[in-house]
């Protein structure tokens, strides 16, 4: 199973990080701050899928119960992590705190997508055949 999900995620990473290109090109227009604030989204956003293709990577040598309940724990973890983000960089003055939301929203959005795409197109048996009738 994980030798299905790898793919994907390399496919949905890619246009995530064409989607990253993207929102550092628009954020040039800010300014330095904004291209600073968006760069530590695209960072925290990186960190955050790098720390979930791990969480199913160890899960998956235990079993697909154990992957799944990795899954929902990293995003359950991942989704309190961003709102303290969020929250504490509401009012920063170093970066622009808009365009840190702003590219965090998009890129969670854009890479969500892809995974759902790629994952539409996959074919991929959910019954395992055992070889013996």
């Amino acid at each position: 199973m994980l030798a299905n999900i790898a793919p994907m995620a390399r496919r949905s990473a890619a246009v995530t990080a064409a989607a990253a290109a993207v929102m550092l090109a628009i954020s040039v227009t800010a300014g330095v701050k904004g291209v600073l604030g968006a760069a530590i989204a695209v960072a925290v956003v990186a960190g955050f899928f790098g720390l979930t293709a791990l969480a199913f990577a160890l899960g998956a040598k235990v079993s697909p119960q154990a992957m799944m309940g990795a899954g929902a724990a990293m995003y359950f973890v991942k989704i309190l992590a961003l709102l303290v983000l969020i929250s504490t960089f509401q009012n920063v003055t170093a970066f622009s705190g808009l365009l840190f939301g702003l590219t965090v929203i998009v890129l969670v959005l854009v890479y969500q997508a892809a995974l759902v795409v790629s994952w539409r197109r996959t074919k991929m048996l959910y019954v395992e055949p055992d070889g013996e009738r």
